[in-house]
């Protein structure tokens, strides 16, 4: 048995990317955790039957043979998952876009990268097949997109997220139903919170951005603060805002920032939680931190981060040197020591196949090896970034992939490489004027 599930309290995107994963693995079932958010609740209760959909109660874990993870890569987030986490044999694909800290689990495959919504991961690789849509399809994956983009007008946003988009909408996604479900009326319980917050709303200034704190008591369960909270930002005109929700036992700290320089999933990583660089929320046992504190810790974890205005097309390297997959590894110590260079994309009709590196030139043992192609020898899962992706994102990614070289890519086409030492380059105020 194959399936597909998110994390716990899902989301649109996390709910459209499983959608995604039943239409992109042949006879994937999708697993939807009980716990989710007020408007993918409403969607459900009425479209759920136009999925392959079921509750994690509703799967034998004994036949699941293969997993797909999407939008998460941590055990308990998911629903009801932990005899999977045990079984050696299962195969794991894992499709996530939170780039902050590193999940425990393992995958078999994985694909992580810095994008707005892990739907736009999954729309790639559904141009790729030539995945049919329905409208509904379409429709639900671009409610997921939007939702985790801000209507694409989130820091995290990419210009790829902006083509996912227009694919959706080529496929006939429903504009109509979208706006219903990403703006859902509100309820006289979510009014009183926002005419909470507008009574008091502290103001501080880090690092030159104006940003919100807010503290407010909950006596019951509202739904969908989250959306709460996005508006007010825009309401007050701040550049982030953090609203502290007071509970007995817990308080809940949820995050937005309209800015790149302020990550919020950054922050909220600090304080036990998670999320991108527009949105995301922690929970804290109110043993630990009174709200102050919290504010507090919240505003030196902002002090600490360094405002970064350079994107990696300032820092990168270029031309690129790029060779066919049959060249031979002797040629490649040729160029590398005619170039000075420690590391070569291999390449075929403007595809990136892999990369080799200088460390490649020391397994050869043999002499016969000089004239093997250097297809027998490169990496072949190369990641890629953009040109706008910052210096700490890209030092980020080289650590947790543990890889020294990244090709740059604008419109499907390499246009630049940064290596560990243009990073350390950088860091160390060597940037060239």
């Amino acid at each position: 048995m194959l399936i597909a599930t998110t994390h716990k309290n899902t989301d649109f995107d996390a709910l459209a990317s499983v959608i995604g994963a039943t239409l992109l693995y042949p006879g994937c079932i999708g697993v939807v955790p009980k716990m989710t958010n007020k408007n993918v609740e409403q969607f459900l209760s009425t479209h759920k039957t136009a999925f392959n959909l079921v509750l994690p109660n509703e799967i034998d874990h004994e036949k699941v043979s293969k997993l797909i993870v999407v939008d998460t890569d941590q055990w308990h987030r998911l629903d009801r998952m932990d005899k999977l986490r045990n079984n050696k044999a299962l195969e794991i694909d894992l499709w996530d876009h939170h780039m902050t800290g590193k999940g425990d689990i393992e995958p078999t495959w994985s694909l992580k990268e810095h994008i707005g919504a892990t739907v736009t991961l999954l729309v790639r690789e559904m141009k790729k097949k030539g995945t049919q849509l329905t409208p509904l399809d379409s429709t639900v994956m671009l409610i997921g997109l939007y939702e985790d983009t801000g209507h694409l007008s989130f820091p995290s946003t990419t210009s790829e997220d902006a083509s996912a988009a227009a694919f959706l909408l080529e496929n006939k996604a429903d504009l109509n139903v979208a706006n219903f479900f990403l703006n859902p009326p509100y309820e006289e319980n979510q009014k009183e919170i926002l005419f909470e917050m507008m009574k008091k709303t502290e103001k501080r200034t880090i690092n030159g951005h104006p940003v919100g704190f807010n503290c407010v008591k909950l006596d019951k369960k509202v739904p969908n603060l989250a959306a709460v909270v996005s508006m007010y930002r825009k309401i007050i005109n701040v550049d982030a805002l953090f609203v502290i929700f007071i509970s007995d036992e817990t308080n809940t700290v949820i995050g937005r920032s309209g800015v790149e320089s302020i990550h919020v999933g950054e922050v909220m990583l600090v304080l036990g939680g998670g999320g991108h660089a527009g949105a995301g929320s922690a929970s804290i046992k109110t043993a630990k931190y009174t709200p102050t504190q919290i504010k507090d810790k919240i505003s030196a974890i902002l002090l600490e981060k360094k405002s970064e205005t350079v994107s990696i097309a300032d820092i990168m390297s270029f031309p690129v040197v790029s060779v066919p997959p049959t060249t031979t590894m002797r040629e490649i110590q040729t160029i590398m020591q005619r170039e000075k260079i420690r590391g070569i994309l291999v390449t075929e009709n403007d595809e990136i196949l892999g990369i080799t590196v200088l460390w490649d030139l020391k397994r050869i043992k043999k002499q016969r090896q000089w004239d093997s192609p250097v297809k027998a020898f490169m990496a072949r899962d190369v990641i890629t970034i953009t040109p706008n992706t910052s210096p700490t994102m890209a030092a980020r990614i080289m650590k947790e992939k543990d890889v020294g070289y990244l090709p740059v890519l604008q419109s499907n086409k390499v246009i630049g490489i940064v290596t560990r030492t243009d990073i350390l380059t950088y860091y160390y105020d060597l940037l060239p004027d």
